[in-house]
């Protein structure tokens, strides 16, 4: 590619806005044209976001313009759309949203197109000719990559069990009671179990793979989608990354099981499946997701772990990028895990 794409990206203090800054500055076809930031704005990038010192000299800018080929908005969930309604976006800009403003289907449309929900392993082909792009959320990546493979075969049962723990990271930048240092060091706590945020997204997910998944009725998405995911979220003693275990009734044994997962994922470069149990470090600061199986009698029992900070958020956001300009999806992303 002769000319780089030109990305401006829209709050791009925050967590996920310095984690797209960190693998766009040396993304071999990106020039990053402006990096907005009302709140710092004249300030350098490298005094807010740390680890980038010594690797760029951009300095944060309150100014907006389209004269760009895709533009990140990596603000607070509610913020995309009202920024996009006070700042219209020439038709010709692809866009990449990381919040949840447009990932369901009754929210997806804007000037007239729809943005495709930018999970990779489900969506692939459709993000490559999309204008515009609902990252999804953190916990939904982790929780759909467990599952596509089932659901792609018609096999997710009636109930699907999912406990999952997060990093202090997944619930922002702005301290919060449940994100001190004090608080959270040495805990651990539940929250908003079997009603969080997330559920939406997944089940629309994969009522996209296995029609009728999704019960039809007068209640709310979030109501039905609760109905069939039992989900209980976690706050973990640790900064970034999730890990989730996930069981479901399944006739498959072990073998066949693996040999689903690895057939559905053998294209996709980012999703392992591992026969070896899984730890967490294997993946913090990768776009990675590792899954592994095990079969218990009648359950089967799959855990995953991402990194909710880039598969989970802005890696994934490249990611889409790079499908989104003809490029293969792993350029720039070739980032290690912390190791032991």
């Amino acid at each position: 590619m002769e000319n780089k794409i030109k990305v401006g990206i829209v709050g791009s203090a925050g967590y996920t806005g310095g984690e797209l800054l960190r693998v766009l500055i040396y993304h071999p076809q990106v020039e990053i044209v402006f990096a907005n930031s009302a709140s710092n704005a004249g300030n350098s990038v490298a005094a807010v976001h740390n680890d980038l010192f010594g690797d760029t000299d951009l300095v944060f800018s309150a100014d907006f313009h389209s004269n760009i080929d895709v533009l990140f908005l990596c603000v607070g969930h509610g913020d995309a759309r009202k920024f996009l309604d006070n700042n219209p976006v020439d038709s010709s800009v692809k866009i990449i949203d990381l919040s949840q403003d447009y990932r369901l289907r009754a929210n997806v449309s804007y000037q007239g197109q729809s943005f495709v929900y930018g999970l990779p392993e489900l969506n692939r082909e459709a993000i490559r000719s999309a204008q515009y792009i609902a990252n999804p959320g953190c916990f939904a990546t982790n929780i759909q990559l467990a599952l596509l493979p089932l659901a792609a075969k018609g096999l997710l049962p009636k109930d699907v069990h999912v406990n999952a723990t997060t990093g202090s990271t997944g619930a922002g930048q702005k301290p919060s009671a449940t994100t001190h240092f004090s608080w959270r060091n040495n805990n651990l706590s539940a929250y908003k179990s079997f009603e969080h945020q997330h559920l939406q997204e997944i089940s629309e997910s994969l009522d996209q793979l296995q029609t009728g998944f999704l019960p039809i009725s007068e209640k709310t998405l979030l109501e039905r989608a609760a109905e069939k995911i039992h989900f209980v979220p976690q706050r973990g003693d640790f900064a970034r990354g999730i890990f989730s275990a996930s069981y479901v009734e399944c006739a498959l044994t072990e073998e066949e099981a693996y040999a689903l997962y690895e057939t559905y994922y053998a294209e996709h470069p980012f999703t392992w499946v591992s026969r070896e149990n899984i730890d967490l470090k294997q993946v913090v600061n990768t776009n990675k997701s590792i899954i592994h199986l095990e079969k218990h009698g009648n359950q089967l029992l799959i855990l995953n772990a991402t990194d909710n900070l880039l598969k989970g958020a802005s890696g994934q956001a490249v990611q889409n990028m790079n499908l989104l300009f003809g490029l293969d999806e792993r350029t720039g992303l070739n980032l290690k895990s912390v190791g032991f």
